[in-house]
């Protein structure tokens, strides 16, 4: 599964970063906490958030993830857009609550295991 085949799936809005697109989905991460996802997100997952700020597109560059889900029509000012861009981080929106969106996600089967936690 790729960001375009969760995109379809969930009915998202790709607000930025269409040119990734095509990365590969590895599983889903969701928190609002930067340091929880710096800890516990993995490279390829998808994040669920509703924070829309810079520091977002910074983390998820960071770690390599998929992309950003941002829940509840929560939208992101135009900096953190120009920022994502130039990253090539795909964020996407969804009118949906977080647990919605998440849910959808395992409904896809994507899995919130993170590689960062295996015993």
């Amino acid at each position: 599964m790729n960001v375009a085949d969760v995109v379809s799936s969930l009915g998202l809005e790709v607000l930025c970063g269409a040119d990734g697109l095509d990365r590969e989905v590895t599983g889903g991460y969701a928190s609002d906490l930067l340091s929880c996802v710096m800890a516990g997100a993995a490279a390829g997952q998808v994040w669920v958030t509703l924070q829309a700020h810079p520091n977002v597109v910074a983390v998820a560059d960071l770690l390599g993830l998929a992309c950003v889900i941002i829940a509840e029509n929560v939208r992101p000012d135009e900096a953190t857009v120009a920022r994502a861009n130039e990253r090539g981080i795909p964020i996407l929106s969804s009118a949906e609550t977080t647990f919605t969106v998440v849910a959808g996600l395992v409904g896809q089967g994507v899995s919130g295991a993170s590689p960062k936690h295996a015993r």
